[in-house]
């Protein structure tokens, strides 16, 4: 067997990009790309720029677990309702981290979109499109590579829908305070 420059978790992922006619630029780290900040500050990326790959699981008729792939902007969560509508199972919920290894062969913090042990059904957030070039895991906690989302989408052949919470805008604190100074003058001037 030909030996490959990357551990097992990470060739298959290249493998698994290959088959669809993509090269993947793999980059390896010495600190983790665990969580999207790590990641964002290791590749020097925005944290919308960081593919999570989150699992679910759906419960089958048989009392198996579907695997549903979630992958998400960085700073975005997952809505659990809105993720339940999108795929059509009530039931949907966020899978252990032994469910997750199970099902996708990989380990927590290097999840990748592809090369999973089985297949899966996988959606998109919407969010991932608005940037040219996002990152995502390459199978462990140090490598990860660079790809367009349009590109992602084929790879994970993925559906794209809106399946995060709602974010409220961060209040602008010059604003709120100005706010505040106008109503108390509308206060005054209304008791004048």
């Amino acid at each position: 067997m030909p030996e490959t420059p990357y551990p097992a978790a990470v060739q298959r992922v290249v493998d698994a990009a290959a088959r669809k006619g993509q090269a993947l630029e793999i980059h390896s780290f010495s600190e983790s790309t665990h969580t999207a900040e790590q990641a964002a500050a290791t590749v020097g990326a925005e944290l919308g720029q960081i593919v999570k790959s989150l699992v679910f699981v759906a419960p089958e008729p048989d009392g198996s677990l579907e695997p549903i792939l979630c992958l998400v902007s960085g700073p975005n969560r997952v809505d659990l309702a809105r993720l339940a509508a999108v795929i059509g199972e009530p039931d949907v919920r966020r899978a252990t981290a032994t469910e997750a290894k199970e099902l996708t062969g990989f380990t927590i913090g290097g999840i990748p979109p592809i090369g999973h042990a089985r297949p899966f059904r996988v959606v998109m957030d919407p969010d991932l499109g608005r940037f040219q070039v996002v990152w995502a895991a390459a199978g462990t906690a140090t490598d990860v590579f660079p790809v367009p989302p349009a590109t992602l989408r084929v790879l994970a052949n993925a559906n794209v829908a809106p399946i995060c919470e709602e974010r409220t805008p961060t209040p602008d604190p010059i604003a709120s305070t100005l706010e505040v100074a106008t109503s108390a003058g509308d206060a005054g001037a209304a008791g004048a």
